[in-house]
């Protein structure tokens, strides 16, 4: 039986053998199973938007030849 395994940006795909021997190399390395990563949704909202400011410009500078 094959288990897969991400570490959020990869997802690889080991036997259930070669994971219970190297579980603890796995959770060093940030990898963990698909079937526990949950998705969280956050909710957005529009009232607290801060407007940008435009930037300033600056004037070219003159070379005198």
């Amino acid at each position: 039986m094959n288990i897969k395994l991400t570490n959020g940006k990869k997802i690889i795909t080991r036997s259930k053998e070669q994971y219970e021997a190297n579980i603890k190399s796995f959770e060093l390395r940030g990898f963990k199973l698909v079937s526990d990563k949950v998705k969280e949704v956050k909710e957005t909202t529009t009232d607290k938007v801060v407007k940008l400011k435009p930037k300033k410009k600056k004037g070219k500078k003159k070379w005198n030849n």
